[in-house]
């Protein structure tokens, strides 16, 4: 089998993209299913599907619409299920898909509680079933490019890192789902918004010693956290920083990823962490404007970015070569971790060590 058959679940705001990487990956992917409790979403976003294949020159296969995903997990054709549900059915459905052997792509974050988490990952090892969680900016060239820096050892003693997300959503966005800022199905904007960017620094810096935190809700009429801050003490002993709020005024100001070391300075920003505006090292190894050149792509036109594609392009060729995933489900478990951190560090005013235990955003309701 050289060409995987999919199913998605869940039609909303990311689903897109979703689509997106299915019509880039073609030769490898069919969608065959879609799935929504509202099936005028799941409809248009097969025409959404339907016009990048016609765009492609291509024909398209029969895509069915379902409106209960247990339905859809029954058909026996279906290799990969893509959950791209609101936060907190992430774990059952991906469960329950893994429990009906098929392979799991889930959107961020993985879950809502280390339990969950922990219960995904055993379950994948169980079914012998590949799991992967949509932390697409590990895919940026921008990215790859920090990464291989920091592999390389060019920063020398690594001194601190920060993760700045600096974002605007107004009211209408809570408005729009009623799930989005309640700490049963979401959490705040540091589980909703600021995960990504906290994924790539503990990936950069990581593993986590301990961290205290500070968060509140300012200005949103929702259940968690509007803006948060965190400093975190790392293993090696560097120091992170963490800010994230949804209330910059008037509107998305950035997100940005900087890390700092005796040798070495870089600085990556953008609309989707795409552009690089420091790099300065003292082995004299590249040309910083070279490098930003090279490096940087423009803009895209949402905060979602690019990496869906690869992300998918990666896992299907996981699941053919059967090897592990780029982004394995212990991977996406990390930044679920630091922010379930933040959360218990506000409730309990006390610095968090990890690892962390038994905790959930459940826990802040009571």
């Amino acid at each position: 089998m050289d060409r995987l058959r999919f199913g998605l679940i869940g039609c909303g705001r990311i689903s897109p993209k979703h689509i997106e990487a299915l019509a880039n990956n073609y030769n490898n992917a069919q969608l065959v299913a879609l799935c929504d409790l509202d099936v005028n979403k799941a409809t248009l976003l097969k025409e959404k599907y339907n016009e990048l294949f016609n765009q492609k020159g291509l024909a398209i296969g029969d895509v069915e619409i379902y409106k209960n995903y247990e339905d859809l997990l029954n058909r026996n054709d279906i290799d990969v299920v893509s959950v791209a549900t609101f936060s907190g059915t992430h774990a059952e459905i991906a469960i329950n898909a893994l429990k009906a052997n098929k392979h799991v792509i889930v959107e961020k974050p993985i879950a809502l509680s280390i339990k969950d988490a922990d219960e995904m990952i055993e379950t994948a090892k169980k079914y012998n079933k590949k799991i992967t969680v949509c932390h697409q900016n590990r895919f940026n060239s921008t990215v790859q490019k920090l990464r291989k820096a920091l592999e390389d050892g060019r920063f020398g003693k690594i001194i601190h890192g920060v993760a700045n997300i600096r974002w605007n959503r107004n009211e209408n966005y809570y408005k729009q789902a009623s799930w989005r800022g309640t700490w049963e199905q979401d959490g705040g904007t540091l589980m909703n918004q600021c995960i990504h960017n906290i994924d790539l620094l503990q990936w950069m810096m990581g593993p986590v010693d301990r961290l205290y935190a500070e968060a509140d809700t300012f200005l949103k009429n929702i259940e968690g956290e509007d803006m948060g801050a965190a400093v975190l003490r790392f293993k090696n002993g560097a120091i992170g920083i963490i800010e994230g709020s949804a209330c910059i005024y008037p509107e998305n100001l950035e997100e940005t990823l900087s890390i700092f070391g005796e040798r070495g300075t870089a600085r990556i920003g953008g609309v989707a962490i795409n552009k690089i505006s420091d790099w300065k090292f003292d082995d004299d190894l590249d040309n910083e404007e070279e490098v930003k050149r090279e490096a940087n792509y423009d803009d895209p036109d949402s905060v979602y970015g690019y990496g869906h594609t690869p992300l998918y392009r990666d896992f299907i060729h996981a699941v053919l070569n059967n090897r592990e995933p780029y982004i394995s489900a212990e991977e996406g478990k990390k930044a679920m971790e630091i922010v379930l951190a933040i959360y218990k560090s506000r409730k309990t005013r006390l610095p968090v060590e990890f690892p962390l235990e038994n905790f959930s955003t459940l826990n802040m309701k009571e």
